[in-house]
């Protein structure tokens, strides 16, 4: 449309009413979803949208209704596929709440305040963490503003901040009753525990059953959990035969490593990963791992976002996602 002076103007809920002879208010409620209006009228209101070309402005909307329907995601390790998977489970949620996410990424290793302090200039309804180690001065920050902030996989116990954790005690537990089913056998943990929580505990779980079973077990320590530190410390081992990586991300990065050295994963040595990524049931890898599924702890996420929204000082909570062993080659 084009104003006086000749030059193009902005198409406006006015003028979309006023072609499909409908109140502003209509035009209002028939892009609110839930909002009662007759299916004739969204229909007419659609097709002048439509025409005209107008769209809504969500920002300008959440402006006037004093809340954003704008979501944080804060996710690092963005190279590794469950993190991509992770990160479209949430997303895919959130939408089919009506909310919008935005995506801010993380370096791996490192605190999120950095990014995290972004989203209190967008007035979000809501935080999602999944990267390593958000400070808890940030999280007590935003809740003490109201904005509710679920963290998943991520320290320990903060006021009014939810969590969504793994079952990482019994993954770490099986892994090591699992390579020790052979007998005492020397195993190993690779972890870069110093840049996850999640590695810490799994870690952690791992190396205490090993040593009730009476397996000798230690760590090897990892810059990163990713194939890269994988590979680099498979080309390097010695004296193993049963390891337990953090994730599969890493235990690809091992297979391929033992398989340039010219063992089979699954023969003399044994390869547990964590997380049961797409790639882990490819023929190259095969890998035995854990399945930590995304869309359950997706759905956890947003259920606890969804009830601190409508009552922000409950007291903080924790849901358990569940892990289910998968058996493949490699163990």
């Amino acid at each position: 449309m084009n104003a006086p002076d000749g030059r193009s103007r902005k198409v406006t809920s006015f003028d979309v009413a006023r072609l499909a002879g409908v109140s502003r208010a209509a035009v209002s409620r028939a892009f609110t979803p839930n909002a009662s209006v007759s299916p004739e009228t969204r229909e007419k209101v659609y097709k002048a949208a439509k025409e005209l070309g107008y769209r809504v402005n969500y920002l300008a909307r959440s402006l006037i209704n004093r809340r954003s329907n704008l979501v944080g995601v804060v996710a690092a390790g963005m190279d590794n596929p469950y993190r991509a998977q992770q990160i479209q489970e949430i997303t895919t949620a959130l939408v089919s709440r009506n909310f919008q996410p935005i995506l801010l990424p993380a370096d791996q290793g490192e605190s999120a305040d950095h990014v995290m302090n972004q989203l209190l200039h967008y007035d979000v309804s809501g935080v999602v963490v999944t990267s390593d180690a958000p400070p808890t001065a940030l999280c007590e920050e935003f809740a003490a503003h109201g904005v509710p902030i679920v963290l998943i996989n991520k320290g320990d116990a903060i006021p009014l901040v939810d969590r969504v954790m793994s079952d990482n005690a019994t993954a770490g537990r099986a892994a090591a009753e699992m390579l020790a089913e052979a007998g005492p056998r020397r195993l190993a943990v690779i972890s870069a525990s110093h840049v996850s929580y999640t590695a810490r505990r799994r870690e952690e779980a791992f190396l205490a059953r090993a040593r009730e079973l009476g397996c000798p077990a230690e760590t090897l320590a990892a810059e990163l959990n990713d194939y890269r530190n994988g590979h680099a410390l498979a080309l390097a081992l010695e004296d193993v035969d049963g390891l337990f990586c953090i994730n599969d991300h890493l235990a690809c990065g091992v297979v391929d490593g033992l398989k340039a050295r010219g063992f089979e994963p699954g023969g003399r040595i044994r390869v547990i990963g964590h997380d049961d990524i797409p790639q882990a049931s490819w023929e190259g890898y095969s890998l035995t791992t854990f399945r930590q599924p995304c869309d359950v702890q997706a759905h956890q996420a947003i259920e606890l976002l969804l009830s601190r929204m409508e009552d922000p000082r409950m007291d903080e909570r924790m849901a358990i996602t569940p892990v289910t062993l998968v058996r493949r080659a490699t163990a």
